[in-house]
């Protein structure tokens, strides 16, 4: 429950990064914006997510995790209201950017928390609870997308207090945020930041909570451990991160290497522009709202696959198969949308490459969601040393979200040269990710946090 607790960080994530999705072409008629603004509008949140999880980490070293999961919250919600009162675009991306900073703290604290508090037997299971909270605010936002722009009659359109429908779509954002924060004051503090604080009477009490033991011995043996595992470390920096490969240790670009590699496979492009794919598909606006929901739904579900699986199969067998998957589907895709008529802006595929595309499209959402999706972060909140873990972890997400900007913020253009151009280039992404997973990640299943003291990448093959 403390980890379900953490993971609600996740729900803002998948919510507040898919929310503007039922709202992008109502933003783009009322601000009559160019494909490159309405790009931004959509993407602007990921540069304040980069900055959130660039410093997160710092800040819950000094402050504590629970006190930066309240933030995270507050900064989510203003965000979703000034955005709902925007008057203009670049208001709508100032507030967008706010709340992005809350969803940046978010990816950084929830993985972080999550992996100091499980035990190594279930802390992938645990961890993957992250990723499961992103799917579910994922589906919540289409779904309340779908419900808004149903009941007005479309996105653009007044509704409750004269409103367009698509600032409710916003303000919707502010309950789960409240929620976290105030669910945040009620969870224990991490055992090791209290440790780090000579609190070690306060943080046994917390491990002997998580690790459901009443033996004094086992609980007083895990909290040496923690501390023998402090006494080889400093303060965190980034000059911490500094190695011989290219200015960096190579465990650092495997992580960056992981979270670009999982945003350029353009996951969040069926996400943030699914319903305007849809409709691009020959979908009417109500069906494609259905459908962006229907996918939303297959994400949640195929996660499960990765909880169940991720301390049994292991974390790198799951991201080699799920690079296949993804490769084909995406390939399947490409292939579809190259045999489409009409113009880039309205293309119509003739039977059967519309069903066809369609159905990869969900191979596609099951490959990834199974995978890359939840055991990147498992991988991101555990591969790291404990002395360079925070700052490791906040190079990577920041990493992670700057390759979310970039490929959010390009497929407007990319798509108006041909959909099957973009589908073509993410199937090459995911064909490189089969590549790099088998040679450069390092299994960690099963592995104490304490024991990852090897900043080594794995060998090759």
């Amino acid at each position: 429950m403390i980890s379900v607790v953490a993971a609600i960080g996740g729900f803002l994530f998948g919510f507040d990064t898919s929310v503007v999705n039922g709202a992008v072409d109502a933003i783009t008629d009322q601000f009559a914006l160019s494909k490159g603004l309405s790009g931004f509008a959509v993407s602007c949140a990921l540069l304040g997510a980069a900055v959130g999880a660039w410093f997160a980490g710092r800040i819950a070293d000094r402050f504590g995790r629970k006190a930066v999961m309240v933030v995270g919250g507050i900064l989510f919600a203003i965000g979703a209201v000034g955005s709902a009162f925007a008057f203009n675009v670049w208001d709508l991306i100032l507030w967008r950017v706010v709340g992005g900073v809350g969803v940046g703290v978010a990816s950084v604290i929830a993985p972080t928390y999550i992996a100091e508090v499980a035990p190594a037997h279930i802390r992938g299971r645990l961890a993957s609870l992250q990723q499961l909270a992103i799917t579910v605010g994922i589906f919540a936002a289409l779904l309340s997308d779908a419900f808004i722009a149903n009941t007005a009659g479309s996105a653009g359109s007044e509704t409750w207090l004269g409103w367009a429908a698509w600032r409710w779509m916003f303000v919707v954002g502010v309950i789960p945020s409240v929620v976290w924060a105030l669910l945040a004051l009620s969870v224990p503090e991490s055992p090791r930041y209290l440790i780090a604080q000579g609190e070690t009477q306060r943080a046994g009490e917390v491990l002997r909570e998580v690790l459901g033991t009443r033996s004094l011995e086992a609980v007083q043996r895990k909290v040496n451990e923690i501390k023998n595992s402090m006494r080889r470390e400093h303060d965190p920096s980034l000059r911490d991160l500094r190695g011989p490969k290219f200015g960096l240790l190579p465990i650092v670009w495997v992580g960056i290497l992981l979270s670009v590699l999982q945003q350029g496979v353009g996951i969040n492009v069926i996400f943030y522009y699914s319903t305007t794919l849809w409709q691009a598909v020959g979908f009417k606006e109500s069906d494609a709202f259905t459908t962006s929901v229907i996918t939303a739904v297959t994400n949640v579900v195929v996660t499960f696959i990765a909880i169940a699986t991720v301390d049994k199969v292991g974390r790198k067998p799951l991201l080699t198969v799920g690079s296949a998957g993804m490769f084909v589907s995406l390939l399947v895709m490409a292939i579809a949308f190259s045999q489409a008529g009409g113009t880039t802006d309205k293309p119509s595929l003739p039977d059967p490459w519309g069903p066809i595309a369609v159905v990869a499209a969900n191979v596609y959402v099951i490959s990834f969601g199974a995978t890359w999706g939840p055991v990147v972060w498992v991988l991101l909140g555990e591969m790291f040393p404990g002395k360079i873990r925070a700052a490791g972890l906040a190079v990577a997400a920041a990493a992670q979200w700057i390759a979310n900007f970039a490929i959010s913020t390009s497929f407007p253009s990319l798509a108006g040269l041909g959909l099957q151009w973009a589908y073509g280039l993410y199937a090459l992404i995911a064909l490189l990710s089969f590549v790099f997973v088998r040679r450069a990640v390092r299994e960690t299943k099963g592995r104490e946090l304490e024991d990852m003291d090897d900043t080594a990448p794995a060998p090759a093959g």
